[in-house]
């Protein structure tokens, strides 16, 4: 199969690929749709030559993907992956969160936990040569065109509450090199008997790719870092924002007061009105800072 065929249980493209890089996002319901409008006008304000690619489920009307096209991005349709009826029995949101619950902050009502194994279709957009995957969840503050030339499989650690973190991936930034060999391999692995992934694609990717390449952790920063490890944060070296757990678009979410400041970057973003110069915002208090 030629890199322009679409693979039979694949993603069909709305355009051709016009770049040999792309930056991908899923979009899986209207709330990461809107997401998606932040991420990718950050994005786009980088100048990257890469594309960028939006995957969208079944679960994403057309009014919420409208606002995409202005960006000048593919948007490509995707169904589940194809996988075992006791596979998604196990993998429903009930299950997940009973089996496995979220106790460092709070999933907003549409998390689906099936609709995250779909970021797996990156691998066969095969027209690319290096894709980068970002959550729908983040912005872009500066260009990072260098992440790809990292190798597959690269991801920065999840970490967020303490250095013990630094050994776990975060799958809401990394850099992959699509295959449709890889891809099969994957739903074999994935599907196998009785396998259950509590942190659904995070975990299952890290089964895979057991010797990852880790990011700087500046790739993927994700938001809790901003009150739990203060000193860690740097506005002058971060390439991506991720605000895992509460969304910067839900109101009054229990954290929204004390990530005020990053709630109202991701809506300057998503205006596009008075982004600010990241280097002129102010780093969170670190503890100790003004002793003498």
């Amino acid at each position: 199969m030629s890199a322009a065929t679409p693979h039979p249980d694949g993603p069909m493209p709305s355009a051709p690929a016009a770049a040999q890089h792309a930056f991908v996002t899923l979009v899986t319901n209207a709330d990461y749709a809107l997401g998606a409008r932040a991420l990718i006008r950050s994005i786009r304000l980088t100048r990257t030559p890469a594309d960028i690619v939006v995957l969208y489920t079944g679960g994403v009307d057309t009014a919420a993907l409208e606002p995409l096209t202005e960006f000048d991005c593919r948007l490509i349709e995707t169904e589940l992956l194809p996988l075992s009826d006791e596979f998604n029995a196990r993998h429903q949101r009930r299950n997940v969160h009973e089996k496995a619950p979220f106790t460092k902050g709070r999933k907003p009502d549409f998390h689906s936990p099936l609709d995250n194994f779909c970021k797996l279709r990156l691998w066969q957009l095969v027209e690319y040569e290096r894709c980068v995957f970002i959550d729908a969840d983040a912005i872009v503050l500066r260009n990072i065109d260098k992440l790809f030339v990292y190798p597959e499989f690269s991801a920065a650690p999840n970490v967020y509450e303490s250095l013990a973190d630094f050994h776990r991936l975060n799958s809401g930034v990394f850099v992959a090199k699509p295959s449709l060999a890889t891809y099969e391999n994957m739903l074999a692995a994935l599907d196998a008997p009785g396998a259950f992934w509590p942190r659904t694609d995070q975990t299952f990717l890290q089964s895979f790719f057991p010797d990852w390449h880790g990011l700087p952790a500046t790739m993927n920063m994700l938001q809790y870092v901003w009150f739990n490890l203060p000193a860690l944060w740097d506005w002058r070296s971060i390439g991506v924002l991720h605000y895992q757990y509460e969304k910067p678009w839900e109101k009054d979410h229990p954290r929204a007061d004390v990530l005020r400041p990053l709630i109202e970057l991701w809506h300057a973003y998503l205006t596009g009105e008075n982004i600010p110069d990241i280097t002129k915002l102010e780093n969170p208090a670190r503890p100790g800072a003004g002793a003498s």
